[in-house]
């Protein structure tokens, strides 16, 4: 199967996915529970995530999946081989509150890259695609990061952990940012978050987060023209494309700037107010 088809039928998965979503939404059939007490998840996650997980079956039953639900236990040490990472709702909190910004999330890679991305969004009708070295697109349509090259007019995205205890850390960075840029917005979807700087709605992003939350993002940023990496470096043999610590997507002419606010964040070396 070529990678053209492997995104066409991954659309038609992720699409299939987010109309489950909008039926347990407009049903308000699921169930909740918290997983190790604080990150909440639905029936209809799991739902989604056995849907896509069949599907995915189906067609390429010798390649592995890393998903959200069921298949949690993969890492960034993945070698060579097929790897589909899923998120069947990216955005839970925001579902089961009624709030659009929800997204399907999948992605496929082949020696440590990710070669093909799709996030669709069911309540914002939006699928965001990508194929590795071919572009990335919007419902279709191509879509380019922004030209902003100053962190004065930069609107920047993030997003925290459900522990309360190692938020405190990240108000050091939060402070620092509403300071030197324009304004932020915590939108509660990693994935759609990364889509947003790819369509220059967001000049930059930052967080920590699974594999999961932004494999297929990451790549549509990146081949919308987005400047992607992390904010030190990945550790000695860990995939690149799997390792959600310390992501920083951007647009070009200001992931230096950001990163270099940011660290100087961390290490307590900037005063605000």
């Amino acid at each position: 199967m070529t990678d053209d088809e492997r995104l066409a039928l991954t659309i038609e998965i992720a699409q299939e996915a987010g109309e489950m979503i909008r039926d347990a939404r407009e049903r308000q059939t699921f169930g909740h529970r918290y997983k190790k007490g604080q990150e909440l998840v639905t029936d209809a996650d799991v739902a989604v995530d056995t849907h896509i997980s069949e599907r995915l079956a189906s067609h390429f039953p010798d390649e592995a999946r890393l998903s959200e639900e069921l298949a949690p236990t993969g890492d960034s040490q993945q070698g060579d081989a097929p790897l589909w990472v899923v998120d069947p709702i990216d955005g839970t909190v925001n579902f089961a509150h009624g709030l659009s910004h929800v997204a399907v999330s999948i992605a496929w890679l082949v020696e440590g890259r990710v070669r093909v991305g799709v996030v669709h969004a069911p309540f914002l009708g939006e699928t965001f695609t990508a194929l590795a070295g071919q572009g990335a697109w919007r419902n279709g349509m191509p879509i380019k990061a922004s030209k902003t090259s100053g962190l004065g007019h930069a609107l920047v995205g993030t997003g925290f952990p459900y522990r309360r205890d190692s938020r405190p850390p990240l108000m050091r960075r939060l402070a620092a940012v509403l300071e030197h840029c324009q304004d932020v917005r915590r939108n509660g979807s990693a994935a759609l978050d990364l889509c947003d700087v790819a369509c220059g709605r967001l000049d930059a992003y930052y967080e920590s987060v699974s594999a999961w939350d932004f494999a297929a993002g990451w790549l549509i940023a990146r081949e919308a023209g987005a400047h992607a990496g992390h904010l030190y470096p990945c550790p000695e043999g860990v995939v690149e494309d799997l390792y959600g610590e310390n992501l920083l997507v951007t647009s070009p002419g200001i992931h230096r700037e950001l990163g270099e606010l940011l660290r100087r964040a961390d290490a307590g070396e900037i005063s605000v107010g």
